[in-house]
């Protein structure tokens, strides 16, 4: 049967596929931007101050534990790449419901952010033009509607300079920063490593808080996965990305944190307000580097429209995969003549739009409960991605697919699974954190609730997206997947 056109340019049945046009330095670098945002330039200084040069030690343990998440995601991801990523093996492990409600837990969490994203760069625009924030804001909005809707190798090159501008500036800053450290340069007095005297200043507390500050930083690398689906050869793709993201993020924020704790002490750090009382501001300044506060500005507007950027993508490729799985029509899942699901994209602009206008003019209290709903849907979601790779590896490897491997398996699995557990129980006894997770833990249980209504009057979900995906890494056997993962 021939596909028919419609005057959008979409096409009708199985031509309604996502292109697979992306590289795996595309992946990389989409990794890298979404892990290295605003937070890492003005948030860094509140785990220092908490813990002290300790931090490093929180630094390393949430490294751990996200690097052997990521590690169980990009197995799954390799044996069965799909947009919908970890909701799809959340529904594959343990049924339509869990898939519903982590994917549109994510998507949420992803809207939030965007909203909060585009809103403090246009005020930093807005300021060096000297206009209302919302101006620059809506030209850039505009912008990247362009950029998501010509095709996703478009928005992977656009993706792909955005992040290589905030890797050159984290280089750059190491470089500086061990140059000043070692003291080379003539107008500056290394501290050495005085100031790790009192390693642990506030003691076992202290690197507790720290913890709980620094514990969510990695988020966003999750996006590797979400689009590895469009990539020319998935498995591969996934399997060298995943490993060049975890360990040059490691070796970005460790090595930022170290200089910023041996070259200042902690007490003076905390959150920083502007690009003026960041802590790599202040180090760059004592190289006496010109216009610094300028430059760190326009970095710090460069990762918020860069994360921007890449949750349009995602958000739309979750809302494809939801109208794949019957979530939301399928009427969502129209792609156009780019292989672009542009319905999607408009969706996940209006939402953006929502939340731009919540945070404006919303009330206060629900502004900070939304937000406040951040970190806690990252650990649900590392939870279920642990939970979903315990239950999913034996299948996996009976049918061949298990093309990309987790050392320890299941042993470390399960520590990791406990290393969250632990987290969760932190942040229970933390007065800030409670919060978060009482939020998502409400949000996810009705979510839940809904899903398991819907596979009960409309049965287990069959995603075509997946059946494409899993043929397009050379998955046999694979061609559809349900809430039965031995199906």
């Amino acid at each position: 049967m021939k596909t028919r056109e419609s005057n959008s340019g979409a096409t009708e049945g199985t031509s309604n596929q996502l292109g697979h046009s992306l590289e795996t330095r595309h992946l990389t670098m989409m990794g890298l931007g979404s892990a290295i945002g605003a937070g890492l330039f003005l948030g860094t200084g509140v785990g220092i101050q908490a813990a002290g040069p300790a931090v490093l030690l929180s630094y390393v343990v949430a490294g751990i534990v996200v690097i052997a998440v990521m590690q169980m995601l990009g197995e799954l991801a390799a044996a069965r790449p799909a947009s919908g990523t970890f909701a799809t093996y959340g529904q594959m492990a343990f049924g339509r419901w869990n898939g519903f409600a982590l994917g549109w837990l994510y998507w949420f969490m992803l809207i939030m952010v965007m909203g909060a994203e585009i809103t403090g760069a246009g005020a930093i625009m807005g300021a060096w033009f000297g206009v209302e924030g919302w101006i620059p804001g809506l030209v850039c909005v505009v912008l990247f509607t362009i950029v998501n809707l010509a095709g996703v190798r478009g928005f992977g090159e656009f993706e792909y300079w955005f992040a290589f501008i905030k890797v050159a500036v984290i280089i750059v800053f190491l470089v500086i920063g061990t140059g000043l450290l070692l003291g080379l340069f003539p107008n500056y007095d290394s501290p050495g490593l005085s100031h790790f005297s009192d390693f642990a200043p506030n003691g076992i507390s202290g690197m507790a808080v720290g913890l709980l500050a620094v514990a969510f930083a990695f988020g966003g690398i999750e996006i590797v996965t979400i689009a590895a689906a469009e990539s020319k050869d998935p498995a591969n793709s996934i399997a060298a990305a995943v490993r060049a993201v975890i360990w040059r993020i490691s070796v970005f924020y460790l090595g930022s944190v170290f200089l910023i704790s041996a070259l200042l002490p902690f007490e003076t750090l905390g959150e920083a307000e502007s690009a003026e009382e960041s802590p790599f501001t202040r180090i760059l300044a004592l190289a006496q580097i010109p216009g610094i506060v300028e430059i760190m500005e326009a970095v710090i507007v460069l990762a918020l429209l860069s994360a921007f950027n890449a949750q349009i993508y995602a958000t739309s490729r979750l809302m494809y995969s939801f109208s794949q799985e019957r979530n939301v029509p399928r009427w969502f899942g129209k792609t156009n003549s780019q292989k672009v699901p542009y319905r999607a994209v408009w969706c996940s602009l209006f939402f953006a739009f929502v939340s731009v206008a919540l945070q404006v003019w919303g009330p206060e209290n629900l502004i900070n409960i939304l937000f406040n709903a951040v970190g806690g849907t990252l650990l649900v979601i590392w939870m279920v991605i642990v939970l979903a790779q315990i239950k999913l590896r034996p299948t996996f490897e009976r049918d061949g697919s298990l093309t990309v491997r987790m050392v320890g398996y299941p042993v470390l699995s399960w520590l990791t699974f406990l290393a969250l557990i632990a987290l969760t129980v932190l942040m229970l006894f933390d007065n800030s954190a409670r919060l978060q997770v009482l939020t998502v833990t409400i949000a996810f249980v009705v979510l839940s609730l809904i899903g398991l209504v819907l596979q009960k009057t409309q049965g287990p979900q069959q995603s075509n997206e997946n059946a494409d995906a899993a043929s397009t890494a050379g998955v046999a056997g694979t061609t559809a997947t349900n809430s039965d993962p031995n199906a």
